[in-house]
């Protein structure tokens, strides 16, 4: 047997790459500096997987800022607003066309927004959407992967190329002349392809991975037979070089025989995820076919249980021979930390876990069999079943008790929204931020030594006090109408509500990638939750004695804090939420009860925790929603209950957001140029809805006139009553200047949009 790594993290082990980037960005390091870095992470990647003895190890993984974004540059393309700009680059894979088109560009006498980004499959990664618009003429304009390929290959370590394929590629992206069909793209990409596979053929490549995602997912029949075209016509041209057709994230289902009659020479398969495809797959492969097993998993931290994923491997070998199966992660590892040897976690739950590099050498005990370490892995697997530090008879009984009713709020959405008007004495087109403000170094500084113990917490807490004093001031500068504290106390919205529950365990250097530069370091949730104490309370409860205005208090919600931690393995994911919900539910009720009448519970992840098949939607949306309205439920009519959703499709999923029965929720919608809020208005969305006016993944700041305009698409769509105006998601990572400018531009179009319907500012 051989053993396969799809993918590997590329941040590096201490976020060298984010920091490289923004250095770069910054104008602080040179362009060289920052390419010596990513061939440093590139070379220490290959020899990790290399010394592990790593058989199938990945190049082209790597990315200064996301793969899909990679392949748009390494076949041309380029959305149609940019073209201006690349016609002025000497190279193809030029900085400014490259990082412009994943962060906007706004100098040089050029002003184009940023690619529409969004979760990848129902992970917390977000991937650039490809845009096809009829103005492209597509050719293999820069191949990186043949250039990373010859680097590893100068170090003398042989490499798997890694590319998406074509299909997944076209039907992850939107097209945006609707003139054009998905087959006639298609058409015009396969020759790049294969222009990019013979060039790696030629390098000497003996095995590509090819990336085809989307053939977990709900499938038209039209949409199906784009596969057989495009490998058929691939195929034809390939002489030595073997493909690796690799899927992940769930089962392939009725793809199955589509799959197993590709002409690629291995297919690799989520045994994680579904490891009830195995049989089928077993029973159907044909004799040349190679089968891949990804049985440890690429999503999460916890050690793999050696005798469950030895008997998937023993079943596979004894159908079709040890010489046809690979043993692998179920997909990249990209989504999980690099070394568990960094941390400084108790023994016990250490003993429980396993980042990238141990996944790696999981590999190799499980490829060799070796009797100690399957022994050692046992004994791991029954310490953990037994730990007393993971079940509380407390939490399990408030649990058993809930009923109906602590999912309800006291009244109808049209009763509450006239209480909240009475109290909150709201303009039309009302003003906010979703809540957090600039993490300056400054800022960040302070956490870092509050923990090293360089300042006392009184000291500490000072200078949180002053901050938030500061952004209160500045918000009533800006005549914003609905005020936040700026959340400067918190590393993290996930991470921040984790060190104050009980059941969550943190790691100092288990950092993912999310998005770009963007990390986070996800808590691990490791036993039963609740809330010992409050949370965010006293810092709520001082930023509201600033100001008259209202102070929103700022919560993450349980899905969330569900969708963004290294979650638990031994109950169902629903259980867990569900106790996540009810200490939120004491947090929202403790706020409310120190005068905070507007409470926001950010659910951004709800959309991406949705099973990739329709079919397993309605179980998941049942239980999430449900955990979202425990969390709310408990306040009075007057106190409004907002909640945040990021990046996401809602047109399938809009009878559930409004199963959520909060009163405001704000979305994502600049980037999209308001599309998202047409399902709301198809739907009569009964709700108030702050849709986002300006991109704040993107240090370009809009004008006046085009939030106005924004607004007034919106205007088109939803009541005036229930519009709100507001940035598409939190600052911090934005910088104060351009945050200042944008919101001052903001809160003018929104005085415009009162103008306009004659309501006085």
């Amino acid at each position: 047997m051989q053993t396969n790594v799809p993918g590997y993290p590329r941040i590096g082990s201490n976020r060298e790459l984010k920091k490289a980037n923004e250095a770069y960005w910054a104008g602080k390091i040179s362009l060289e500096k920052l390419q010596m870095t990513a061939r440093l992470l590139r070379r220490q990647n290959w020899e990790t997987l290399h010394n592990a003895g790593i058989d199938l190890i990945p190049s082209n993984d790597f990315s200064y800022y996301d793969q899909v974004l990679d392949m748009c540059l390494m076949t041309n393309t380029i959305p149609a607003r940019f073209q201006a700009l690349q016609a002025t680059q000497v190279a193809p894979n030029s900085p400014e066309l490259y990082f412009g088109m994943a962060r906007g560009y706004q100098k040089n006498g050029f002003d184009l927004t940023a690619m529409e980004m969004t979760k990848w499959f129902d992970t917390n990664y977000h991937y650039l959407v490809p845009e096809f618009d009829g103005t492209q003429q597509y050719t293999l304009a820069y191949n990186k992967a043949l250039e990373e390929f010859e680097e590893a290959k100068a170090l003398g370590i042989h490499t798997k190329p890694v590319i998406i394929g074509p299909v997944s590629f076209l039907l992850l992206g939107k097209i945006k002349d609707e003139k054009l069909q998905v087959a006639d793209l298609l058409d015009q990409l396969i020759p790049v392809y294969i222009s990019l596979l013979q060039s790696l053929e030629k390098a000497g490549a003996t095995w590509i991975q090819i990336d085809e995602p989307t053939l977990v997912l709900d499938l038209t029949p039209v949409q199906q037979s784009l596969f057989q075209y495009a490998y058929n016509k691939i195929a034809a041209v390939l002489s030595s070089a073997r493909l690796l057709l690799t899927t992940y994230f769930g089962s392939l289902q009725d793809n199955t025989a589509l799959a197993l009659k590709l002409p690629v020479q291995a297919l690799h398969i989520d045994l994680v995820r579904a490891p009830e495809q195995l049989e089928v797959i077993l029973t159907n492969i044909p004799k040349h076919l190679q089968l891949s097993l990804g049985v440890v998993n690429g999503r999460n931290i916890w050690k793999n249980n050696y005798e469950n994923s030895q008997q998937l491997i023993q079943r596979a070998v004894t159908a079709i021979g040890e010489d046809r199966v690979l043993i692998g992660t179920s997909c990249s590892l990209l989504h999980t930390p690099y070394d568990l040897d960094l941390e400084e976690l108790t023994p016990q739950l250490k003993s429980w876990m396993a980042f990238a590099k141990q996944k790696v050498y999981e590999l190799g005990d499980l490829k060799s069999g070796d009797t100690a370490a399957l022994a050692a892995n046992k004994a791991a697997m029954q310490a953990r079943a037994t730990a007393d530090i993971i079940h509380k008879p407390a939490v399990k009984a408030r649990l058993a008790a809930l009923t109906d009713s602590d999912a309800h709020r006291k009244s109808e959405f049209t009763i509450r929204q006239q209480a909240q008007e009475a109290v909150l004495k709201l303009p039309l087109f009302p003003t906010t931020t979703i809540g957090s403000f600039p993490q300056t170094e400054d800022i960040r500084k302070l956490r870092a030594d509050v923990k090293k113990g360089v300042i006392t917490p009184s000291a500490y807490d000072a200078a949180i006090r002053k901050a938030i004093g500061e952004s209160v001031q500045l918000q009533e500068r800006l005549q914003l109408d609905v005020l936040v504290h700026g959340e400067f106390e918190r590393n993290d919205m996930v991470e921040y509500f984790g060190e104050q529950l009980e059941g969550f365990a943190f790691t100092k250097n288990g950092w993912v990638q999310s998005y770009g530069s963007r990390c986070v370091k996800p808590p691990v949730i490791y036993g039963d939750v609740s809330r010992p104490a409050p949370m965010t309370v006293d810092w709520s409860s001082y930023a509201q004695s600033l100001t008259r205005q209202p102070m929103k208090g700022m919560l993450t919600g349980p899905v969330t804090i569900l969708q963004w931690s290294f979650v638990r393995d031994d109950q169902p994911r629903a259980t867990t939420t569900l106790q996540i919900a009810l200490a939120i539910r004491d947090e929202v009720n403790d706020l409310e009860r120190a005068g905070i009448r507007v409470i926001q519970v950010d659910e951004p992840a709800i959309r991406e925790g949705l099973p990739l098949r329709r079919a397993d939607w309605g179980a998941y949306l049942e239980w999430a929603v449900r955990a979202f309205r425990v969390a709310v439920s408990g306040v009075e009519d007057a106190t409004q209950i907002h909640t945040h959703m990021c990046y996401s499709e809602f047109n399938d999923i809009i009878d559930s957001i409004a199963a959520m029965d909060a009163d405001v929720i704000t979305i994502e919608t600049s980037r999209s140029q308001m599309e998202l809020l047409e399902v709301f208005s198809t739907f009569r969305y009964p709700y108030e809805i702050g849709p986002g006016v300006y991109d704040i993944h993107s240090p370009r700041v809009p004008t006046v006139a085009e939030m106005t305009a924004l607004l007034e698409k919106a205007a088109q769509l939803l009541p005036a009553r229930n519009i709100w105006v507001n940035p598409d998601c939190g600052l911090k990572t934005r910088k104060w200047p351009e945050t200042e400018q944008a919101l001052r531009n903001m809160v003018t179009a929104a005085q415009q949009m009162r103008i306009a319907i004659k309501q006085p500012v």
